[in-house]
């Protein structure tokens, strides 16, 4: 039986979606990248209103595509709106983001009897960190995998839905994070990013904090290098920055997430920080990591945000020298305590208000790429003719690099946002194989 598996959303989805196709190789099905399958299963998100159209619109697709397909929709979507899940007339099996261990059973069941099956339980808060779904293989062009380590979100921020589709913390021990660290760069990864639904929450639920699971990663055998996925600012202490500034492997990029740079406008969101607050992590972090880039998210068009605030926000980004911003548009999701509040900004002024904030932040990452001529960076060459620098900095590569590799470049021209560069001895170094 062949198993088509289409991701839609974050790292941790991609990370559960991998770990599903090891689940049904295990069990005996052919897991097909694309064309004709027998089971499609469309791993949702909705974190946005965009998010779900998408979700619909991929299910709608993919049953004109596969007619007589058993058509699967899990994650995200299920778990926190399963009424409208259910909806869907086109999908044969509704499941959540609960139990995904059980997904091979449920699939053989339906496939067995044909039998219409939505299974979305809710999160009970007494969950466990899920073990049981571990991914082992990513995109082996990049050489880069994603290791989930914690999940679950207990923030309630006002515009998000996350803690409902996704339930209470949960973390993956220490140990466990080792072995999985150390079995991915057995595997020839070079670069590992630890992930999660909220990160920096990790060890909640067990007494520890996010620098145990970066050292312990920092412990594991192996030739790579590590990295993290978003962070909240206000939930790093100091001596918890003071503990992964001696990771050896840790690379100097930190995804802080902002949202707004206006404080009346934080608080409305149920952010559990100031701006004040904010810029003194940004700057412990490049105390402690010379060389440290930012980079973040930001919401345009909150509800009740003015142009003066706005303003504020602009100002405030440009004042961070960030390296790269994920920028999106308010969108209400429903059951949030966003979706209530007055002041609904038009959608035409929220759009324009994102393309300002792009703007300013692709000005920053043009300076940072053009401060960095000069300078010899350590890049993770991707497939595509560009690499990352250890810092985050998109690096443009020169002839002979190979792919999947860690190259010394010295940085030589900035294009916009992206440097250029360049072999020290104006050749690529000898290879010896």
């Amino acid at each position: 039986m062949r198993v088509r598996i289409v991701t839609l959303g974050c790292r941790v989805n991609q990370v559960e979606s991998q770990a599903l196709a090891r689940q049904f190789a295990a069990a005996g099905f052919s897991v097909v990248p694309g064309g004709a399958a027998d089971v499609v299963i469309v791993n949702s998100c909705t974190v946005t209103a965009e998010a779900d159209r998408k979700t619909r619109q991929a299910i709608r697709r993919l049953r004109r595509e596969h007619p007589d397909a058993l058509l699967v929709l899990t994650g995200c979507l299920p778990q926190a709106a399963p009424e409208a899940a259910q909806a869907l007339p086109e999908a044969d099996l509704v499941t959540g983001t609960r139990d995904r261990a059980a997904l091979v059973s449920l699939v053989r069941k339906s496939l067995a009897d044909r039998v219409r099956r939505v299974s979305v339980e809710p999160y009970g808060g007494d969950e466990a960190f899920e073990t049981a779904l571990e991914a082992d293989g990513f995109d082996a062009r990049f050489q880069k995998a994603y290791l989930k380590v914690e999940d679950g979100c207990d923030r309630f921020c006002a515009y998000c839905v996350i803690p409902r589709a996704r339930g209470r913390v949960r973390s993956l021990l220490p140990a466990e994070i080792t072995r999985r660290a150390a079995a991915l760069a057995a595997n020839g990864y070079r670069e590992i990013v630890l992930t999660g639904i909220n990160l920096s929450r990790y060890g909640v639920d067990c007494g520890l904090s996010l620098a145990d699971a970066v050292e312990a990663a920092d412990a594991a055998a192996g030739d790579f290098r590590l990295r993290l996925s978003s962070l909240e600012s206000d939930l790093l202490s100091l001596e918890q920055w003071e503990r992964l500034a001696r990771c050896g492997r840790l690379c100097p990029q930190f995804h802080l997430a902002l949202q707004s740079g206006c404080d009346e406008t934080l608080a409305r969101m149920r952010r559990r920080y100031t701006t004040a607050q904010y810029r003194a992590a940004t700057e412990t972090a490049r105390a402690l990591f010379p060389g440290a880039q930012i980079t973040t998210d930001l919401i345009a068009g909150f509800p009740g945000e003015t142009e003066a605030e706005f303003a504020q926000t602009c100002a405030f980004v440009d004042s961070l020298g960030l390296l790269r911003a994920h920028v999106f548009v308010y969108s209400p999701r429903p059951g949030t305590a966003a979706a209530s509040l007055p002041g609904r900004v038009p959608a035409a002024a929220a759009r324009a208000r994102s393309r300002r904030l792009a703007e300013i932040v692709r000005e920053s990452a043009g300076r940072i790429a053009q401060a960095h001529i000069g300078r010899t960076v350590q890049v993770l060459c991707e497939a595509d003719g560009a690499g990352f620098a250890e810092n985050g900095l998109e690096v443009r590569l020169p002839a002979g690099a190979r792919v999947g590799e860690i190259e010394t470049l010295r940085i030589v021209a900035a294009e916009g946002e992206r440097a250029v560069g360049a072999w020290e001895t104006k050749s690529p170094p000898e290879r010896r194989f």
